[in-house]
């Protein structure tokens, strides 16, 4: 590139944001973050200003998400290249590398990252040389593919309500290893900071993704949240106990751990 490549990032939550900005210092020197993003549409306002050359886009965020940004700047022959950040399932990430598009997930992997910024600076110097030959830009990706992407995602929902996509796995950090656990096997998930405690029957792990987030996509007859930072599968509920200042209290019949019950989610465990 004859001059220093440029780029926006847009994460609702503001810790990943700031991760991943920090990376791409560490990966790509060169690039230059123009913006930092913390929704959709303050994504779309950045990438019609600064007309940047990659946009680094979390696919699920208020207002537009990730798909639905590059959906409408995509017809643009200045559009930038895109790079979804996403926590989806292998189903999804199955057609993102059918389609070609590049992805990131949570959370970075600096080998990853490393993959992506190559391929995209192959894709920029691919750019100039075809504008210095006088060639017309090729789009930075076809409209019918992001598409199929949006449906796939669940990015638009069922009829276009935005309805969030379920959840059927999740990408945890697990002692030194990262893996898949199908959500079928989870039975509580417990906010630890800026993580979430993940626990099964035989084990528990960490994810970084909002409870809010998780809750949207959680079926709400499979699970309820019993305190601000709990949530529970409910076929897991024992029974509930209180304590001597009055306090209610959940026991699980898989696991020994026991979990509060908050004020406001107590009518869920009063009789009928």
């Amino acid at each position: 590139m004859s001059a220093a490549p440029r780029a926006i990032v847009a994460d609702d939550e503001p810790l990943l944001r700031e991760a991943l900005v920090a990376a791409l210092a560490q990966a790509w020197p060169a690039l230059e973050v123009v913006a930092a993003c913390a929704d959709g549409d303050a994504a779309l306002e950045a990438i019609e200003r600064e007309r940047p050359d990659v946009a680094f886009l979390d696919i699920r965020m208020p207002g537009r998400n990730g798909l639905q940004v590059a959906q409408a700047a995509a017809a643009s022959p200045q559009a930038p290249l895109w790079v979804f950040v996403t926590a989806y399932d292998a189903h999804a990430l199955d057609a993102f590398e059918r389609d070609a598009v590049d992805y990131l997930l949570k959370p970075l992997e600096s080998a990853r990252l490393a993959r992506t910024v190559e391929r995209l600076r192959a894709r920029l110097a691919e750019r100039e040389a075809g504008s210095a030959a006088g060639a017309v830009a090729a789009p930075a990706i076809d409209t019918e593919v992001l598409r199929r992407l949006v449906e796939l995602a669940g990015g638009a929902g069922a009829a276009g309500t935005g309805t969030p996509a379920p959840l059927r796995w999740l990408r945890a950090s697990l002692r030194d290893e990262v893996r898949l656990i199908p959500i079928d096997e989870v039975l509580v998930f417990e906010a630890a900071d800026k993580y979430l405690r993940v626990l099964t029957r035989d084990d528990e792990a960490l994810i970084r993704m909002p409870l809010k987030e998780v809750l949207e996509r959680l079926p709400a007859d499979e699970f309820w949240q019993i305190h601000r930072g709990t949530v529970v599968r409910t076929r897991e509920i024992a029974r509930t106990t209180r304590t001597l200042s009055g306090k209610l209290v959940v026991h699980l019949r898989s696991r020994p751990e026991r979990f509060e019950v908050s004020r406001p989610f107590a009518h869920l465990f009063k009789a009928d």
